[in-house]
């Protein structure tokens, strides 16, 4: 209907497919509304709710080339995600980072406590496959109400499942507030499921049983592109239109190099302290 903003479901195998259907789907259908970060002379940002399906996580090819940023930069926010690489940049009273992701998951602070959500997850899964409470939330109100950029990744929830050969899958759920689908839900997707990817590993190591990676649901409530970079944007859609879908994508093998040069970047940067 005329005013309210749309509700989108993209579905396919793999990543960069349901990536670039979305980010599209919302470019051609999605709302028109101002931000809280327009600048004077920005177009309103295109915005809409999105639900997005990779029914094959892992398959391959895993990389659209068109995502904006470089493979060693997805090998380092992937480990920043899963591993905690930049958990010692947060120092809001230097101005710095108020949050990570992973500290926020793994080392959730509340009244003093220390909570590691993923071992609470995977503790409850070990004891109760099918439960429905294998949940890890981001969002500290103590905190992220007061500040400027609070956490887009609201929630985590994991559930396996047992398929009629006996094979288990973890499948997999993220909620998000907000979402810059064009230049940051792509790194965003490719971290996470490899969280999925190492969780999956640690639960079959302690059951004793073989998990494989289940479908990934992302969910956005404003997943939007800004005004700010819409001429950035079409030439995005100028880059994807006269390709191939092989053409427009890589494979994790193809990425490996580039990842080890990422692995570089991060020693020289423990290396340094910088």
């Amino acid at each position: 209907m005329k005013g309210q903003i749309p509700v989108f479901h993209i579905e396919a195998e793999t990543l960069p497919e349901v990536w670039e259907q979305a980010v599209l789907k919302t470019w051609q259908d999605g709302h028109s509304i101002p931000t809280e970060y327009d600048k004077q002379g920005d177009n309103p940002s295109r915005d809409c709710t999105m639900i997005m399906v990779i029914k094959s996580p892992l398959k391959e090819p895993r990389i659209h080339r068109a995502f904006p940023g470089s493979l060693e930069d997805l090998e380092i926010y992937k480990q920043e995600v899963v591993d905690g690489v930049h958990d010692h940049w947060i120092n809001p009273d230097e101005g710095k980072w108020t949050y990570t992701y992973h500290k926020r998951i793994f080392n959730y602070e509340v009244e003093g406590k220390h909570i590691d959500q993923i071992n609470y997850c995977m503790e409850k899964l070990i004891h109760a496959p099918y439960s429905r409470r294998a949940q890890a939330i981001t969002w500290n109100p103590a905190l992220d109400i007061q500040t400027y950029d609070p956490p887009c990744l609201q929630r985590l929830w994991f559930r396996l499942s047992q398929a009629d050969d006996g094979m288990f899958y973890l499948n997999f759920n993220t909620h998000w507030r907000s979402r810059d689908a064009f230049k940051a839900s792509f790194m965003n997707m490719f971290a996470l499921i490899e969280l999925q990817v190492k969780i999956a590993g640690q639960l079959s190591q302690k059951i004793g049983k073989p998990i494989s990676v289940g479908r990934y649901v992302d969910i956005s409530d404003s997943f939007h592109i800004y005004g700010s970079y819409f001429e950035e944007f079409k030439r995005f859609i100028e880059t994807i239109q006269n390709r191939t879908f092989e053409q427009k994508t890589w494979t994790t093998k193809f990425a490996h190099p580039f990842f080890e040069e990422g692995k570089e970047r991060l020693k020289k940067e423990k290396e340094t302290g910088k």
